[in-house]
């Protein structure tokens, strides 16, 4: 019997990828000033503030900024605390900079809880810069902050405006010659055509109803994940759905990146299902098959002038595709079929971006051993896209923990191919939501428009520290999947429901979401 709540778990984590490479300015600007016992190592203990830094606060609270034991690397750190709710700023003024691009970098922890916390580039002669500190109570976190200094100085700024205990540590900063960004910040709109088609609607922020591409393109959104599907039960996310929408994504400026799952339905960790018009075939006819579908859905895109931009070949390919003739249990075969996949794509426009993607964005070692195997047999592809959801795949550390390790084992660039968060936890049709309780919510991140935001800035911090400028950006999953009647999970049931309206970026009232604005990340 089909459990919905449990099986959805495993279905409803697809989509991944944008590649446009982060083309970094030419490093010229020299740091005529550097940081000052950048590390906290010098007179490391006690309240007094720390050699080099300077400390302020409006109600004589300097006391919450101090350094203690218990460093990143080294054996000390800056902490801001008290006991009661306090305001603090450490900083640092650097002088005689040469004018140009420069990155500050630092190691951070929180406990969370606080108005705001967050590292700031300021009195730079450009606009301030600022990154928020995740919240991560164990594992330390690597963020950055760039900053285009125009008159020769710039203020290193640590801030706090907090409650009684809150807590953060900081630690090993650099400022450097460099810059970061992300070059994607995406999202999957794989439900809107079917969606529109059953009378949905999507608003502004104010209430007027509108084209939704529109308004995630206002927000800032600059790439539209669309997923292929080869015979869906009810007609949607096929090649002619996805054409239709692929016009739209291109006529807003964005890019593209497609999704082949090479199956009828939902592909995912759980479920690598062959399409039933392939279910006889032998794995050399399946080659044949994986090539001539991918090329076809890419040809034609490319010949109405919509060009896609990235690919995925397979989704969440954790156990491989097409099982079994596809399944990581026969390396070789899997290799072949993912090789047939990448060829379609070149042989159809050489510039387009071949991605892999797994859902394994805190596993460090079940990424390894993935990519290592398909390395060993002589996979081809030119990035890779980790789903991370952090109500199911491991903590924020692990998270930068994996993606770093891949980009710097690889040498490709990486992206985070999808993840999401609720903004509330009831649910808006019959079906319960795959994440309903408060008990399976990251801890810090209320299921809030605003805890939706704080979730995308964290991930998308992560990734724009990736370092080398390997880290491509973020696809949210899923921004436009309300709560419609007939549009539920399952493409042959109209009567199944939506598990993850709750996570959507439109709101229970159709309006955008606050959370929206995470597309405007640097």
């Amino acid at each position: 019997m089909f459990h919905p709540r449990r099986t959805l778990r495993a279905l409803l984590l697809p989509l991944a990828a944008g590649l446009s490479f982060i083309a970094l300015p030419a490093q010229t600007a020299q740091a005529a000033s550097t940081l000052t016992n950048a590390g906290f190592e010098t007179d490391g203990a006690g309240t007094a503030t720390p050699t080099g830094w300077s400390t302020y606060s409006a109600a004589g609270q300097n006391s919450a900024s101090f350094a203690e034991a218990g460093g990143h690397s080294g054996g000390y750190r800056l902490t801001h605390w008290a006991s009661t709710a306090y305001k603090v700023e450490t900083y640092q003024y650097l002088s005689g900079l040469t004018n140009g691009t420069y990155k500050l970098s630092a190691w951070v922890r929180s406990g969370g809880g606080q108005n705001s916390a967050y590292l700031a580039l300021k009195n730079c002669g450009s606009s301030e810069q600022r990154t928020d500190l995740p919240v991560s109570s164990s594992g330390w976190v690597h963020i950055v902050t760039p900053i285009n200094v125009t008159n020769n100085q710039c203020t290193v700024s640590i801030n706090s405006d907090a409650n009684a205990g809150n807590w953060i540590n900081v630690d090993d900063l650099t400022f450097t010659s460099g810059t970061t960004g992300l070059s994607i910040k995406g999202s999957d709109i794989s439900s809107l055509a079917k969606s529109e088609a059953k009378g949905g609607v999507y608003r502004t922020s104010s209430g007027t109803a509108g084209d939704a591409v529109t308004i995630l393109k206002n927000a800032g959104m600059n790439y539209a994940r669309l997923k292929v599907w080869v015979d869906p039960a009810d007609g949607y996310n096929n090649k002619t759905r996805v054409l239709a929408v692929a016009k739209r994504v291109k006529a807003a400026g964005m890019k593209l990146l497609v999704d082949f799952h090479y199956s009828d339905t939902w592909a995912d960790p759980g479920a690598q299902s062959k399409p039933a018009a392939w279910s006889g075939h032998s794995y050399s006819q399946l080659k044949t098959d994986v090539y001539n579908h991918t090329y076809d859905v890419l040809n034609a895109l490319k010949a109405q002038g919509t060009t896609a931009d990235m690919v995925q070949v397979g989704n969440e390919i954790n156990g491989g595709m097409m099982w079994s003739e596809g399944s990581t249990d026969n390396w070789g075969q899997l290799a072949g079929l993912l090789n047939s996949g990448y060829d379609a794509v070149k042989a159809v426009n050489s510039s387009t971006a071949v991605a892999l993607h797994l859902a394994k964005g805190g596993d460090l070692s079940g990424t390894r051993w993935w990519f290592d195997s398909a390395v060993s047999n002589g996979v081809k592809f030119d990035a890779i896209g980790l789903s991370y959801y952090g109500y199911w795949h491991g903590t924020l550390a692990d998270f930068q923990t994996t993606l770093d390790d891949a980009a710097s084992r690889y040498a490709k660039p990486v992206f985070l191919a999808e993840t999401a968060y609720p903004f509330r936890l009831d649910s808006d049709d019959s079906l319960t939501n795959q994440i309903d309780l408060s008990s399976e919510l990251v801890t810090g991140y209320p299921a809030t428009p605003a805890g939706q935001l704080a979730w995308m800035n964290a991930v998308a911090n992560i990734v724009e520290a990736v370092p080398n400028g390997r880290g491509l950006g973020v696809f949210y999953w899923e921004a436009t999947w309300t709560a419609v009647t007939g549009n539920g999970w399952d493409p042959a049931d109209a009567a199944s429901g939506n598990g993850w309206e709750n996570q959507a970026l439109f709101g229970y009232d159709d309006k955008a979401l606050s959370s929206m604005s995470w597309f405007s990340h640097r």
